[in-house]
């Protein structure tokens, strides 16, 4: 599938990964719908970007603010190729604090809500509106990318809340890439490791240097310029589908 008058909607679009990817694919000749909170720079960044850039509002873990926001999109471009799934929060607790007390419930559910069940509602609703679009020459209806994390290969301590809804994300690639395939869609996912992200401004430059330096090669942060260009490969090669990719300059997270 080519970037070039596809149609493509990307969550936690107006931010870090996703704003990079939602760049790029605008770059390449996609028109884009940029899903995020109302109160993120979407609308900005729609108003900037020109007549093939929507912003849709919207909260991914509501089904019907998603489906309007889908249908808003259609109504726009008039079909959706491409999903790809950047929202996401990271949280940190352990299970039992130094003090023995349990993690917090509440916030488990949460990040699950948002990371895990937020990108599943995304694709099954977007993937209604592929499965109507007519196949290219490849037999190809849409691309569905999602993203994940190393932590859930190797979670740190303090992980188990985001560890889990990553790991959620990883496990139901392949299952979503079978089922879907009668339908000429495709699914995978993008598994990051330490990325420059907006995260990663609140954190001093000395601890910046020490995520860098476990990095074994290119020793430094990732740039969500990188997995833009790992998403859009995706998208255009025909025969990737139902993987893992992990984007992490070999890391494997230590402990701690």
């Amino acid at each position: 599938m080519q970037l070039k008058d596809s149609v493509a909607v990307i969550t936690g679009g107006a931010s870090g990964l996703g704003e990079a990817t939602a760049r790029l694919f605008h770059k390449e000749g996609a028109s884009i719908g940029i899903l995020d909170r109302p109160n993120s720079k979407g609308a900005e960044m729609a108003a900037e970007l020109g007549p093939r850039a929507k912003f849709l509002a919207s909260d991914v873990t509501e089904g019907p603010a998603v489906e309007t926001a889908l249908q808003q999109l259609v109504e726009a471009f008039g079909k959706i190729n491409i999903a790809v799934n950047c929202a996401g929060v990271g949280t940190a607790g352990r299970v039992l604090t130094k003090k023995g007390e349990p993690h917090a419930l509440d916030m488990f559910a949460m990040t699950i809500q948002i990371n895990l069940i937020g990108t599943f509602n995304v694709l099954r609703l977007a993937a209604t509106w592929m499965a109507k679009n007519q196949p290219n020459e490849a037999g190809e209806r849409g691309v569905i990318i999602n993203t994940a994390s190393v932590a859930a290969y190797d979670g740190q301590i303090g992980q188990v809340a985001y560890s889990a809804s990553k790991g959620g994300v990883v496990g139901m690639t392949l299952p979503v890439a079978r089922d879907l395939a009668a339908f000429g869609i495709r699914c995978l996912t993008i598994a990051p490791g330490t990325f420059d992200t907006p995260m990663m401004s609140m954190v001093t430059d000395d601890f910046r240097k020490q995520l860098a330096a476990q990095i074994p090669f290119p020793s430094r942060l990732g740039s969500p310029a990188e997995y833009a260009a790992l998403a859009a490969h995706i998208v255009s090669n025909a025969y990737l589908n139902g993987e893992v990719i992990r984007l992490d300059g070999a890391l494997r997270m230590p402990p701690r």
